[in-house]
């Protein structure tokens, strides 16, 4: 990355939060491209398909600024922690594969910790965001907990999103603001994805529902290979126009050669007779 590029991508962190700005720049030299890239149109609330090679930040990419908001709101609060069986998810990650949610969860909590303890450091408030997993695999007796005290940060799969938004389950869901789909291209053109894409504007009729904020929830699509793109983006943004942020890869080698002798013109032959 160029000294220029590289002066962009660290001018987007200023629009985080001083504790989310002092735990990146602890955890990492600079931005990405993708992640700068990402969050310079998520910060300005636009829809977002994000395209780079496993690597590059990705899913960071596209849930560091939705973290931060909860951070925030949850500050501006005072950290007043929603009651049980009010509704309060805020952010919502769909996978179509359930492992890869797994992992999701395990990753999160390096930021969320992380900007937890840079906070303090900085003599901020601190509030906790939780993260609940909600499968197939998912117990009753944990889908029933997920709704009677929702986390801020829901994983779940396309089918699972389908049954909580098909019952009572769905008014958790009322408030989220940031919806990140994951190998988007594994669903756009399934019925899988055609499935979701119904469960998804099910989801912004919920949040229009009795009340005066209309804008639908921002969505923000991630995947390492995609094509055609456009026909992606159309498919993630259903009749909203999408950001597409693909920079461009560029493959680097680490090449050494290792001699196992000092000099190759004489091998020395005769020690080995």
């Amino acid at each position: 990355m160029s000294d220029a590029s590289t002066g962009s991508a660290h001018r987007v962190l200023d629009r985080f939060t001083p504790a989310t700005q002092d735990w990146f720049r602890g955890a990492f030299s600079a931005p990405t491209p993708a992640q700068a890239g990402a969050w310079d149109a998520i910060s300005a609330g636009r829809h977002a398909l994000v395209v780079a090679p496993t690597g590059s930040g990705k899913t960071l990419s596209a849930f560091l600024w939705a973290i931060d908001r909860v951070f925030r709101e949850r500050t501006d609060a005072g950290d007043a922690a929603p009651a049980k069986g009010t509704a309060r998810t805020r952010i919502l990650y769909i996978s179509p594969l359930k492992a890869l949610g797994v992992d999701v969860e395990r990753n999160l909590r390096s930021p969320l910790v992380g900007i937890g303890q840079s906070a303090r450091r900085l003599g901020l408030a601190a509030p906790s965001v939780s993260v609940g997993v909600r499968s197939g695999d998912t117990t009753s007796s944990d889908r029933r907990k997920l709704v009677s005290d929702p986390p801020d940060i829901l994983i779940t799969t396309p089918e699972s999103l389908y049954l909580m938004l098909t019952s009572r389950a769905g008014e958790t869901l009322r408030d989220v603001h940031t919806v990140i789909i994951d190998e988007v291209h594994a669903v756009a053109a399934t019925k899988r994805g055609a499935h979701l894409a119904v469960s998804l504007e099910r989801l912004d009729a919920l949040r229009r529902a009795g009340r005066e904020d209309t804008s639908p929830a921002q969505r923000i699509g991630l995947s390492a290979t995609v094509r055609p793109i456009d026909e992606v983006a159309r498919f993630l943004g259903g009749s909203e126009p999408v950001e597409i942020v693909a920079p461009k890869a560029s493959k680097t080698f680490d090449l050494s050669v290792v001699v196992p002798m000092a000099d190759m013109t004489n091998p020395g032959w005769e020690m080995c007779i």
